[in-house]
């Protein structure tokens, strides 16, 4: 590990002033950043520290939502009573990633930020667009099972690990922030995320020294939830596949569907064309089927990764049937 200057914020207005000057990085629970400074993938001049500053709260929002800190741990916001209560499908996202340990240091907005888990990205010693822009992306023709099949281009092809987030998309999830000047931004996470395209190593909008400060949620959604996560192993591993859903029925057809995906693209992924599929529509096979379409129209495997296709079709019906058995 590289030297480095550290510095503990007193407030986030200082953590965002610090922040912006060059080769600056937060930290709060560091349970990626850490690891990527050991292998001298991220070598920061200066860590400013967030981790004491007062946004790790979970309050109700005037519309009947959340508003969660920053620095919440995820193992908090797993087993918090709103959550449990109105959004379980971040919970079970939650419970679902890393381990109970990694969960109690793990922060909301850490999450959001998580790093591929491209073992090329990991090895400093190998070519990676993302870490080193025009380098080349030795995943497409190398060892590429984990890597992505959705919104991939010529110079990435990895995928975003969080569980978290791909159910904060589903929920509509609005990421606040705070800029060195002082101005605050909203952003979808809709719009937060960024494809690869021709700068991979840009994976978000933020700009320099911009501090995510809460994470807001809308009042629970109707209908029922479910995550569901396919992977290697039963725990401590990333996702192959997953599916976050909140569906409702109504009169015997699909009133609503929100639908995000894990382990398929660099970000976590939804398609409104989906959903479209869905709403209006009675449960069943031929529903599902084009569902299913939708989401795949676009793929495309690499080699080692062409399983993920059939996989998340499988698992995707899977889903459909479990949030609409019964609703008839």
């Amino acid at each position: 590990m590289k030297l480095f200057d550290y510095a503990r914020a007193d407030s986030p207005e200082a953590a965002a002033r610090d922040g912006a000057l060059a080769n600056v990085k937060f930290i709060a629970g560091g349970t990626n950043l850490l690891d990527l400074m050991k292998l001298q993938v991220e070598t920061p001049e200066k860590l400013v520290d967030i981790s004491r500053l007062a946004l790790n709260e979970v309050e109700e929002t005037e519309a009947g939502g959340l508003r969660i800190g920053a620095l919440v741990p995820n193992a908090d916001l797993a087993a918090h009573p709103k959550v449990t209560a109105g959004y379980p499908v971040l919970s079970r996202a939650l419970l679902a990633g890393a381990s109970g340990q990694l969960r109690n240091k793990a922060s909301t907005g850490g999450n959001l930020l998580q790093r591929t888990r491209c073992y090329y990205f990991y090895d400093p010693a190998s070519a990676c667009n993302k870490r080193d822009p025009g380098s080349g992306c030795p995943a497409k023709e190398g060892f590429n099972r984990i890597h992505a099949i959705l919104g991939t281009s010529d110079q990435c092809i990895a995928t975003h690990p969080s569980d978290m987030a791909v159910a904060m998309r589903a929920l509509d999830a609005v990421i606040v922030t705070l800029k060195p000047d002082g101005d605050k931004r909203r952003i979808s996470i809709h719009d937060f995320y960024r494809l690869p395209g021709d700068t991979p190593d840009k994976e978000t909008v933020l700009e320099p020294g911009e501090l995510i400060t809460h994470v807001e949620l809308p009042a629970p959604p109707r209908g029922r939830q479910l995550y569901r996560k396919v992977r290697d192993r039963a725990s401590y591993a990333f996702a192959l596949v997953s599916v976050a859903g909140v569906i409702a029925v109504e009169d015997g057809k699909i009133a609503s569907a929100a639908l995000a995906f894990g382990g398929l693209g660099p970000m976590p992924w939804r398609n409104v064309d989906v959903e479209d599929a869905l709403v209006g529509k009675v449960p069943g096979t031929a529903a599902f089927e084009a569902a299913a379409d939708a989401l795949l129209a676009d793929a495309k495997g690499y080699g080692g990764n062409d399983f993920k296709i059939p996989l998340v079709r499988r698992t995707l019906i899977a889903c459909l049937r479990d949030l609409t058995e019964g609703t008839a």
